[in-house]
């Protein structure tokens, strides 16, 4: 039996958490110490719940202390924050993720914001719309419920990626048409009628060494890594986009910041038009789109 007699303020928890975090090179240690705390307490518990905890002075009963302390030495370890939660927010989502599966970045929410606007600009009131390589749903997952009268479709490759894209197509989107195979090839079925093509394909060089220890140990390479230039799998998406995507229809791709004018190029010579390079709100160019004509 825990002994409630021993209680430690949430403050002190808290400041003791953020120092290991730090010292372990966690980014920011106070906010993923406060979310480890919300995380430990409960599901009905949240982030701003535990800094009130802190106005207040409330303190954690020993158990809570105890079960805090053995999440925080994880991320310590440097397990990624969402791997220990299971979760990461996407824009209004809240997605279900771990081994396995790449966990979404915020700069993803403004491709799939480009994605989203290029789709409620369609005229159709039923328009097709394509997230190649999906991995966790981020991207097909938000165009299916903010633009929830288009028809989207996702494709992921990974056996153990997709296990994680079934559980949130099932939660948030049964509706979505996911398929387990090649982007390649899995939607010769829809040619020609697609109004949006999105994507976050794998970009990072194969001698690029991921700054984030967390990207570089359990992010799966097959969603990083993409070939000698990073852009192996942004020519087949290129080329498949072009075969799938409806006259006036948009491409949008995900890549590194400093991708966008060799993408915009490849782009052009397989017969895209208007391709642009659109800054993420870090001012870092994060995305490109093209139309077909």
């Amino acid at each position: 039996m825990s002994d409630d007699s021993f209680r430690v303020p949430f403050r002190d928890a808290l400041r003791g958490a953020a120092d290991v975090l730090a010292q372990a090179g966690v980014a920011d240690p106070l906010v993923d110490a406060e979310l480890l705390l919300a995380w430990t307490l409960g599901p009905e518990t949240s982030r701003g719940e535990v800094q009130m905890c802190v106005v207040r002075g409330d303190a954690l009963s020993a158990e809570h202390h105890g079960a805090f302390r053995a999440v925080v030495a994880r991320r310590a370890a440097r397990e990624p924050l969402q791997h220990i939660t299971g979760s990461a927010p996407f824009r209004h989502l809240t997605l279900e993720v771990g081994p396995g599966v790449f966990v979404p970045r915020p700069e993803t929410e403004m491709v799939a914001q480009l994605a989203i606007d290029a789709l409620r600009a369609v005229a159709d009131p039923a328009p097709h719309a394509v997230d190649l390589g999906t991995g966790s749903g981020a991207i097909a997952l938000a165009m299916a419920t903010e633009v929830p009268h288009a028809r989207v479709h996702a494709v992921e490759r990974s056996d153990d990626a997709i296990a994680w894209t079934r559980r949130n197509v099932e939660r948030i989107a049964p509706a979505v048409d996911l398929r387990h195979g090649d982007l390649a090839d899995a939607f010769d079925d829809i040619e020609g009628r697609v109004a949006v093509v999105a994507t976050n394909p794998p970009y990072v060089p194969d001698d690029a060494i991921p700054r984030d220890e967390e990207v570089r140990t359990h992010d799966p390479h097959v969603a990083l890594y993409g070939g000698a230039d990073g852009l192996d799998v942004v020519r087949v998406i290129s080329r498949v986009g072009r075969r799938l995507a409806r006259p006036g229809g948009t491409l949008v791709i995900e890549h590194g910041e400093w991708q966008g004018a060799a993408i915009r190029e490849l782009l052009v010579a397989d017969g895209w038009t208007a391709a642009a390079t659109h800054p993420d709100l870090t001012m870092r160019d994060r995305a490109t789109t093209a139309l077909r004509p």
